[in-house]
């Protein structure tokens, strides 16, 4: 039976429970991965090429490599389904991994741009596993699904950078260089992510929802209301038909991946030279990597929150807060005593905040706006948007702080972020479409 219009959000079908456990213990593993290339990547970068000009090159790589394993993930996921997508992203990340920590071992700056490019496959699947936290999610409880998935990656992303110390003597002990030891758990991590989700993920999180999504449009589907059930009646913002942020509007995509590729790039710029600019002042491994621990658990940690907010809110008052935040953390960077710690610190938790904002308000309207049928390879092309942004802000950063200083690069970037916020003004004035309520779900169509 359906939901009367009136009644809260539909229940999820039962396999949603079981799903997103597996999908954040994956997470929890892989988070260690993520923390390595963006805790040492630059430094060691610097370390081997003797330039911070340079230093900026291992992020764009990575973020590079996450666009080509975006592509790749998506239309592995699109054929074969999540569960052999994802675990093959993590196994190509771990074999990125070991890579780089070979060619720290014979000093090849070569191998070592290939290698980051592979390992970049690894961070591509951690990002692109919200995608499957929200495969079976009604559209009520779509904001929730993707941030419970990106909260799990909060614990190795956070206990990763701590262990910067740890792994450089274990490396070190093996005559390996210290800064490629986080490498070493990355390989070890992704390795471990891979595995579970290759045994435990079933049923198929996108399999199903093609199915349950047939069934219903078929008019055979009995009993809860499937993932595209009509969001919650409280929020009118998520409700009608015509807004960009409904259900089946084209416009979604658009400004969900707009507003992911500009936090991306301005985060990924801001954070790829903060261990370097701190190096620079005398602040060693261990303080920096304090940083981008804090950094790391505010881009993870208010996940639970965001996604309630994006619920209840709205997919646009969260991306418009999204680039107000950034702007701030990049006033704050800006402004910050090279020699603060806690200055430093501020500013980067202030920058993985207004990420996360921006991208569980972004993912979610990119959700919004994809049938299941097409949701892998559409994600897929979205998110290699957000990688090729990430690859221009880890590039250009280097350069920019080469030239300008680091103030420059995080004032600019808080600039950039404002942006934001007339796209979201020039999406509320798009007209709807005639046929946004035709590709609506039915549900949605017959409540309007």
């Amino acid at each position: 039976m359906r939901a009367p219009q009136g009644v809260s959000a539909p229940r999820e079908v039962p396999e949603q429970r079981r799903i997103l456990t597996v999908l954040v213990f994956s997470q929890i593993l892989s988070g260690a991965g993520l923390a390595a290339g963006i805790t040492v990547g630059a430094l060691l970068a610097e370390d081997m090429l003797g330039s911070t000009g340079l230093a900026g090159v291992p992020s764009a790589l990575f973020t590079a490599g996450a666009a080509l394993g975006a592509v790749g993930i998506g239309r592995v996921c699109r054929s074969r389904g999540r569960r052999p997508g994802l675990a093959l992203g993590y196994a190509v990340g771990a074999l990125g991994s070991l890579g780089v920590v070979l060619a720290a071992a014979v000093g090849s700056a070569p191998l070592l741009f290939v290698a980051l490019v592979v390992y970049g496959a690894g961070t591509a699947t951690n990002l692109m596993a919200r995608y499957a936290g929200a495969d079976l999610a009604s559209p009520a409880r779509r904001g929730r699904a993707v941030s419970t998935v990106l909260f799990a990656t909060t614990f190795g992303a956070v206990v990763g950078p701590n262990l910067v110390a740890l792994t450089g003597e274990l490396a070190h002990s093996w005559g390996i260089p210290r800064l490629a030891g986080p490498f070493l758990l990355a390989a070890a991590a992704f390795g471990a992510a891979a595995l579970s989700l290759a045994v435990l993920l079933r049923p198929d999180p996108l399999r199903l929802a093609e199915q349950l999504a047939a069934a219903r449009d078929g008019g055979t589907a009995e009993g809860p209301e499937g993932p595209e059930a009509p969001a919650a009646p409280g929020n009118p913002e998520n409700t009608a038909a015509g807004r960009p942020d409904a259900p089946g509007h084209p416009a979604g995509v658009a400004v969900g991946t707009a507003v992911m590729v500009l936090t991306q790039l301005v985060m990924i710029a801001v954070m790829t030279m903060t261990p370097v600019h701190m190096h620079a002042h005398g602040h060693g491994t261990q303080a920096a990597g304090l940083v981008i621990a804090l950094h790391v658990a505010a881009m993870f940690l208010p996940s639970p929150l965001t996604g309630l907010l994006v619920d209840r809110l709205g997919r646009h008052r969260m991306a418009a807060a999204a680039g107000v935040t950034l702007a701030a953390a990049g006033g704050l960077g800006a402004l910050a005593p090279p020699q603060s710690v806690p200055a430093l610190a501020a500013a980067l938790i202030l920058l993985g905040l207004g990420w996360n904002f921006g991208l569980v308000s972004g993912t979610a309207l990119v959700i919004d706006a994809l049938p299941p049928a097409r949701r892998a390879s559409g994600q897929g092309l979205v998110d290699v948007g957000i990688a090729l942004a990430g690859a221009v802000g880890g590039l250009s950063s280097g350069l920019v702080v080469a030239l300008g200083g680091y103030r420059t690069l995080a004032l600019a970037g808080g600039l950039l972020a404002l942006a934001v916020v007339p796209v979201l003004a020039w999406a509320a004035r798009r007209p709807a479409p005639a046929h946004a309520v035709a590709v609506a779900p039915r549900a949605e169509r017959e409540r309007t």
